[in-house]
């Protein structure tokens, strides 16, 4: 009996078709909007002499980096009032399953970030604790989470839903006004003896958004503590305080709760890497800090090499960049997301990326302060619920389509002449491999991963996503 199970395996294993060689598949958008995410024909393994004096680009898969978090963007309350009453329920299902879900050409977002009260985008001032009369509230009798319960917990929720991998990201713009040395949402610093207070009052806000099914992921402590805005909510916090809450008061308090949540610092711009290293040159912060995020508005994206240099063992965030009408050139925007945020971030060990505003009006809006003309992902018409996809969309879409949750960054040249490149594989096996095109001509180019060989090629002032 053996012997004819044998017989019948090896009959089975002969009759087997050869294992296909694999195609190259590609989705290119092009500076001028003549493609958009449009898939190009796909193409199979060529021979040396098919790409000889072509440019390479060499991926190289045993070359392995970050474990990527995901892309997306901030569901501030300006995007989720917009969601929650500006679209029907099949508008609203629909855009949710489009930006969070992976079928039928959905961007398969998996990483977004709330505020922890208002923000410049939200419809009002207000923190998660107002007391009667600005009173003070150190037992925080008066925390509340109705305010993100009526338009962003059930979007981050419905998100939740299509995307079960999606991670969430929270940040304040402000202690509530009663701690701060203004007396106001608006300005000022935290008062020295409001620190452990307001260290009860972060795990108080995970615990309880936990309970009505939201996780926060992620916890920076204060979104751009090196800036006072005069007409929205903000706070600054010195890095050297900053260090002290979070080994004296925060540390503490987390285990004391048995909180998880990893705590990110900074939270601010690549014009400044020695904020993050001041609080990281701190003993008791290095401890508990898991990680740094930055923003875009301010230096250059190589400042986050600094940093990861000198602490390689933490996490690495980019956590927000607004596309705006002082850029409102589809083509020198969307060139400049994608070699900055997506390819220039990821490759300094950014494990997640995140635009700011998920969704806006046409308007720009709405907003309490602030910006005037930051741009969306997607912008919804206040009136009649109609999508309009930004350039925003599409650079993220170049990315957060194909490179899934788990995947890792693997090696690939970052420059090659006008060509920008990164590379990831994903934990499927699959090969990911975005390139920009800088040049303002078509290039033509070889793609190599061990003995196996793709012709390629990318229009001028365009990026295209390959898959293997």
């Amino acid at each position: 009996m053996r012997t004819l199970s044998l017989t019948l395996a090896a009959a089975l294993v002969a009759a087997a078709p050869a294992h296909a060689a694999p195609k190259l598949h590609s989705w290119t958008t092009t500076g001028d909007k003549s493609q958009l995410l449009a898939a190009q024909a796909p193409s199979g393994v060529v021979a040396a002499d098919a790409v000889a004096g072509l440019p390479v680009v060499a991926v190289d898969a045993k070359e392995r980096h970050q474990t990527m978090v995901g892309f997306g963007a901030a569901i501030t309350d300006a995007s989720a009032w917009l969601i929650q009453n500006k679209l029907t329920p099949a508008q609203r299902d629909g855009l949710l399953r489009e930006l969070y879900g992976r079928g039928e050409g959905g961007l398969g977002f998996s990483f977004t970030r709330v505020t922890i009260g208002a923000s410049d985008f939200s419809l009002d001032h207000y923190s998660l604790d107002d007391a009667p009369g600005g009173a003070a509230d150190p037992a925080l009798q008066h925390f509340s989470l109705k305010r993100p319960q009526e338009f962003v917990f059930p979007t981050v929720r419905a998100a939740l839903k299509i995307n079960p991998e999606l991670k969430v990201m929270a940040s304040p713009w402000s202690a509530p006004a009663w701690m701060k040395t203004t007396g106001s949402l608006v300005k000022g610093q935290l008062k020295p003896e409001a620190y452990p207070v307001y260290a009860d009052f972060f795990a108080r806000y995970i615990k309880e958004a936990r309970k009505v099914g939201v996780p926060t992921d992620y916890l920076s402590i204060q979104n751009e503590p090196d800036f006072e805005p005069d007409n929205y909510p903000g706070m600054r916090w010195l890095p050297a305080d900053r260090a002290r809450f979070f080994g004296e008061n925060l540390a503490p308090v987390f285990k004391r709760e048995k909180i998880a949540t990893k705590v990110l610092d900074w939270d601010h711009n690549w014009d400044q890497p020695q904020q993050p290293l001041t609080v990281l040159a701190d003993a008791k912060a290095r401890a508990f800090v898991a990680g740094v995020a930055w923003h875009c508005y301010a230096g250059q994206v190589e400042a986050m090499e600094t940093v990861r240099a000198a602490h390689p063992d933490k996490d690495v965030f980019f956590t927000e960049c607004s596309g705006g009408e002082w850029a409102p050139k589809f083509d020198d925007s969307f060139s400049w997301m994608v070699e900055q945020l997506i390819i220039g971030s990821t490759r300094r060990g950014a494990r997640g990326v995140l635009m700011w505003n998920l969704a806006l009006d046409e308007k720009f809006g709405p907003h309490a302060g602030g910006c005037g003309d930051c741009r969306p992902v997607v912008t919804i018409d206040s009136t009649s619920g109609a999508i309009t996809r930004t350039q925003e969309y599409y650079a993220f879409g170049q990315a957060s389509r194909f490179v899934k949750p788990g995947a890792v960054r693997i090696g690939s040249p970052e420059k090659v002449g006008d060509l920008r490149t990164v590379a990831f594989q994903n934990r499927d096996g699959g090969r990911v491999l975005l390139v920009l095109n800088t040049g303002k001509t078509p290039a033509d180019f070889a793609i190599v991963e061990g003995g196996r060989r793709f012709k390629a090629s990318i229009p001028a002032r365009a990026a295209t996503t390959f898959t293997w």
